[in-house]
């Protein structure tokens, strides 16, 4: 291969970054995308990035708690702590620690909406973790540098925040989140390695419990927010600029109420969801040999029925 081939940028875009301009995908040609995205598939510019380790996966994850009205509780650090997590920070350039919960008790599930929970609502919650876990691995993290693009990446993702979407069985909601994975915009990420590593994020979090939960979906909430807020209307207003903003608005609300729900749910009926998501793992992720969507069958949709009757 000639090694102007290989050269992933060209020299104009070098120049440009040296001079401190700002350059994104879009400002690419043609052949620089696709060098980019080969370069991206086989992990060579992974070893520019430093690798983001899930803050679910942390230790100091399982001992996440709220007060008994849903807000964070403050957890002094003692001196030692503190100094260790600044420096962490430091050398990160990015906070380390867990995401912050609610800073306002949650109300009850009948106050943010006149509308009486749907006894669907356990699954639905799988698809938005799901979408959670994919966008902060996609963004290393970091969703925080680009709002808008963090926003719209859940909402394609997740079939009830971004469409509407109302799956019946955990199989349903894992399959169609992972036929999102697959698609051609995400393939180049992983494909099925990142679809497996996604089920086990969601399962992780899940078997933390409620609290974890909560701050989970307290985090996604302020990244819709964000996304929200720096969609603001211009002048003259440009419709699909409105229309995004408002599935963002719909989708921030929808957020604020799963989590008011997960939390008058009892402890045990997030190991039971852990376990069903384990369970349909091997089924879901057939979908991605086929390539065909998973065709639900009446085991999955009686077990889908069984667990919402567990957490009710």
């Amino acid at each position: 291969m000639d090694e102007d081939d290989s050269t992933t940028l060209s020299e104009e875009t070098i120049q440009k970054i040296l001079c401190g301009d700002q350059v994104c995908f879009d400002d690419l040609s043609a052949e620089e995308k696709k060098r980019f995205q080969r370069a991206l598939a086989s992990g060579e510019l992974s070893k520019m990035i430093e690798p983001w380790d899930p803050w679910w996966l942390k230790p100091s994850a399982r001992t996440i708690s709220v007060s008994k009205e849903g807000s964070q509780l403050v957890q002094p650090l003692d001196k030692e702590e503190a100094l260790l997590s600044l420096e962490d920070d430091l050398e990160s350039n990015q906070s380390s620690e867990i995401p912050p919960g609610p800073k306002s008790p949650l109300p009850p599930v009948c106050k943010p909406s006149s509308i009486e929970p749907s006894p669907m609502l356990a699954v639905h919650l799988v698809d938005i973790l799901y979408s959670y876990c994919f966008t902060l691995r996609l963004y290393n993290g970091d969703w925080q540098s680009d709002a808008v693009g963090s926003s719209m990446v859940v909402l394609s993702v997740s079939a009830v925040l971004g469409q509407g979407g109302q799956p019946k069985t955990v199989l349903e909601a894992l399959s169609h989140c992972l036929e999102q994975t697959y698609s051609p915009a995400y393939r180049h990420m992983g494909g099925l390695q990142l679809g497996l590593i996604l089920i086990d994020d969601v399962i992780s979090l899940l078997s933390l419990g409620g609290p974890a939960l909560v701050f989970s979906l307290c985090d996604l909430q302020r990244l819709i927010q964000a996304g929200e807020r720096e969609l603001k209307p211009e002048k003259p207003k440009k419709s699909r600029r409105v229309e995004i903003r408002s599935k963002l608005k719909l989708a921030e609300r929808k957020i604020y109420f799963i989590m008011c729900w997960v939390h008058e749910q009892p402890g045990e009926a997030w190991s039971s969801l852990a376990a069903m998501v384990g369970a349909e793992k091997s089924s879901a992720m057939d979908y991605g040999g086929s390539k065909q969507p998973v065709k639900m069958n009446n085991k999955a949709e009686t077990r889908g029925r069984v667990l919402i009757e567990e957490i009710k």
